[in-house]
C-alpha cells in the first residue's frame, strides 16, 4: 500500500465555479479542478503523490492520515 492510498481525497461539485473541485484534506485543499470528475481525481491523485515527494525530499514529517471516520467527526464538531 503507497503512502499517498491512506490520504482522504474528496473530488465535489462546485456550483460557484462550475467544475469539479479536487483536494486532500490533510495535505492541501482545492488541488485540482475539472470538468470531468474522474480526470479531476487522476490529477488529485498525481498531485498527492508529488506532494508527499516534496514533504520527503524537505525532510518533512507527513501530516497523520485521517480515517473516513476521524474525517467525519471532525465535521461533525465544525456543524
Amino acid at each position: 500500500m503507497s503512502k499517498m492510498t491512506k490520504f482522504i481525497k474528496l473530488v465535489e461539485w462546485s456550483e460557484e465555479d462550475q467544475c469539479y473541485i479536487g483536494s486532500c484534506p490533510e495535505l492541501f485543499y482545492g488541488g485540482c479542478h475539472g470538468d470531468c470528475e474522474s480526470k479531476v481525481f487522476t490529477e488529485l491523485c498525481r498531485i498527492i503523490e508529488e506532494t508527499i515527494l516534496l514533504y520527503e525530499q524537505d525532510g518533512k514529517a507527513l501530516p497523520e492520515p485521517l480515517s473516513g471516520r476521524e474525517f467525519v467527526n471532525a465535521l461533525q464538531g465544525v456543524v
